[in-house]
């Protein structure tokens, strides 16, 4: 590795991700190119097959439901029978066959998650380079900790589409603890309670210090982990989408959700709702416009949720954190009261109803010195100063979440690691065949705590072949398993007499090889440039359009005051622009605009002389709206959910 080259941590979430570095003895969390520290993990495609990501990609999901993509770390490294209730929710397309890995379909093409979530790690990389000054070549990416072996080669698979070396996948939780624990001095035993948009995780560590002298490890100690991989914010969020299109088909007759572009506004009022009702008692979602009648009507919703309601609605979802978090306190054999610390993790913690349960079950307030939404990336990026051989004074010692073992004689799962085993880790174990002269043996790997091998997860399979014949029971066949620091597992099996051997790597979970992987890698690379080009096309385009849209209204607003002379100039330039935004030329259309905005400025004069609208009359007048319009464009108005025209939630 080149002097001074850093290794970053990113939180991939379900809803936002965050990338950070170490600087010294300090995290820094990385802004990106819009001056936010979180980017949401939305990818969208235009009309024209252009690619957005990141803040603008969410602002346009309005105009653009069904080609634009979020919350896919839910579909990540899994089949399509296993979503068929997070496919429902969202509206975009979700296909493959019931045992196939799942694709996005987005018009004609098919993309894969890993694609996917590659558009939103590449965007965190380029985020790190530009601030850091160099080009980023390794990554530690964090997991949730109850991902399975599939989920987390794909989460790796992304890495390495977005041009990035994936130096270790580490659990959520744990690295939650780095960020916590890193400069406590005393002995603690932890809980890291992760709820995020899509996953819910919970740890239970001890962390200390391996010795007395001043060269002592700070050493973070996983003895449990446990969780619900279909439980988050999303599902909070769902709650309330179905609360209020059940009252509004009840008062309307009309169903929002068949409805994909009435549906996305429904959902990002309702995340909008949530946030709200953590600090307050009662919120409105006004929605004018949302649809039509049957008599080609429009309507608007207009209904106002309170806290206690929205409790209600979640109730049993919070209920739900309750199993997993009692019973990672039972594998680390733990009671509530042993614990010294309780610390919460992803913006769902922030719903007073969740922290209530937790303190119902702690019979203490959680923890409050850490920022739930970014203290993951800073933990992934202390665990990424450790790989590089900046920091010597942690020692992390995570655990693999769920069961691995073997299908063996009556469809029986025979485990050979065991949940809750740190890992890296090697586990052998000597079978032997189940009929005489048996030639040849199948190893089928499973993944989960059910005693029958076909309840669990089937990981993979493969055959040990040229067994000597012999009766049932004598030939000693040895299986290995191997998991390393990312928690992704080998297995071998050989026969001892003979020493014929056989293995796999589980690594087909994505559903892709390295071929492929490289050629997606190297597809992302290729098109960088291009995809910012026309991204910086579509933000040109998007303020434009919203600059004319609301200097069209104003002009139409005090059409009775103004003479065709008064209008002609604006009506001129507003023209120029419109005919600037058919084209792909982004410095004409951003000259066209900035001409409208001096031409907006004549505007206002003679708007107010003849004492026109209000708007007119403020300071600024026309030219504050068209500036309005290009604010909204640059997104300064997180409202704004539309690019065309402007409907505040």
């Amino acid at each position: 590795m080149a002097q001074g080259e850093k290794i970053i941590g990113i939180d991939l979430g379900t809803t936002n991700s965050v990338v950070a570095v170490m600087e010294g003895s300090e995290p820094k969390v990385i802004p990106n190119p819009e001056g936010n520290r979180l980017t949401p993990s939305v990818v969208a495609f235009t009309d024209n097959a252009d690619t957005i990501v990141g803040e603008p990609a969410r602002r346009q999901a309005v105009t653009n439901p069904t080609r634009t993509v979020y919350s896919v770390k839910r579909f990540i490294g899994r089949r399509h029978n296993e979503v068929e209730g997070e496919e429902k929710m969202v509206p975009y397309g979700v296909t493959g066959a019931a045992g196939e890995y799942v694709k996005i379909k987005v018009g004609d093409k098919e993309h894969t998650p890993q694609e996917i979530s590659a558009k939103v790690l590449r965007k965190l990389k380029e985020s790190a380079e530009s601030y850091l000054g160099h080009k980023v070549n390794k990554a530690v990416i964090t997991v949730p900790a109850y991902f399975n072996d599939s989920q987390r080669q794909a989460t790796k698979d992304a890495g390495q589409i977005a041009g990035l070396e994936v130096a270790r996948i580490i659990n959520e939780p744990t690295a939650a603890a780095l960020a916590y624990g890193l400069d406590k001095k005393k002995d603690e035993k932890i809980v890291v309670f992760d709820l995020g948009g899509g996953t819910f995780d919970v740890s239970v560590l001890e962390v200390a210090d391996s010795g007395d002298d001043d060269s002592s490890s700070r050493v973070f100690q996983v003895v449990s982990t446990s969780g619900d991989t279909h439980l988050g914010g999303d599902d909070f969020d769902e709650a309330l989408i179905h609360h209020v299109a059940d009252k509004f088909k009840a008062e309307s007759g009309v169903d929002l959700r068949s409805d994909p572009m009435a549906l996305q506004r429904l959902q990002e009022a309702c995340e909008k709702a949530k946030k709200e009702l953590s600090t307050l008692p009662q919120t409105d979602i006004n929605l004018p416009f949302i649809t039509m009648d049957s008599a080609g009507q429009p309507k608007h919703l207009t209904m106002s949720i309170s806290r206690s309601t929205f409790e209600e609605l979640i109730d049993d979802l919070v209920q739900r954190c309750k199993k997993p978090l009692m019973q990672a306190l039972q594998d680390a054999g733990m009671q509530p009261s042993d614990i010294d610390e309780i610390v919460l993790v992803g913006g769902s913690t922030r719903v007073p109803k969740v922290r209530a349960v937790v303190k119902e079950v702690f019979g203490k307030e959680p923890h409050q010195g850490v920022n739930p939404d970014e203290v993951v990336a800073v933990g992934a990026a202390i665990q990424g100063a450790v790989l590089a051989g900046d920091r010597t004074d942690v020692l992390l010692l995570d655990v693999t979440p769920l069961t691995l073992g073997i299908e063996t004689e009556g469809g029986v799962l025979t485990p050979l690691v065991e949940r809750n085993t740190t890992v890296p880790v090697e586990k052998k174990n000597v079978f032997s065949t189940a009929a005489d002269g048996q030639s040849a043996v199948t190893v089928r790997v499973f993944q989960g705590e059910r005693k029958m091998a076909n309840a669990n997860r089937l990981l993979g399979e493969f055959n040990l072949e040229g067994i000597p014949p012999a009766p049932r029971g004598t030939p000693q066949i040895e299986v290995k398993f191997d998991i390393d620091q990312n928690g992704i597992l080998s297995v071998s099996a050989k026969e001892l007499g003979t020493g014929k051997e056989a293995s796999v790597t589980i690594n087909e979970a994505a559903g892709l090889d390295e071929s492929e992987i490289e050629q997606m890698r190297k597809d992302a690379e290729a098109n960088a440039d291009e995809d910012r080009r026309q991204f910086e096309l579509a933000e040109a385009r998007n303020k434009a359009n919203n600059m004319t849209y609301q200097l069209e209204k104003l002009m139409k607003d005090n059409d009775e005051k103004l003479t065709d002379d008064d209008k002609a100039p604006l009506e001129q330039a507003i023209e120029k622009v419109k005919k600037a935004a058919e084209g792909d030329d982004t410095a004409a259309i951003k000259q066209a605009t900035d001409e409208l905005e001096a031409a907006s400025q004549a505007f206002t004069k003679v708007l107010y002389e003849k004492g026109g609208s209000e708007t007119a009359g403020a300071e600024g007048g026309a030219a504050a709206a068209g500036s309005a319009a290009a604010a909204d464009a640059d997104g300064a108005d997180d409202d704004a959910i539309d690019a065309e025209f402007e409907v505040k939630d």
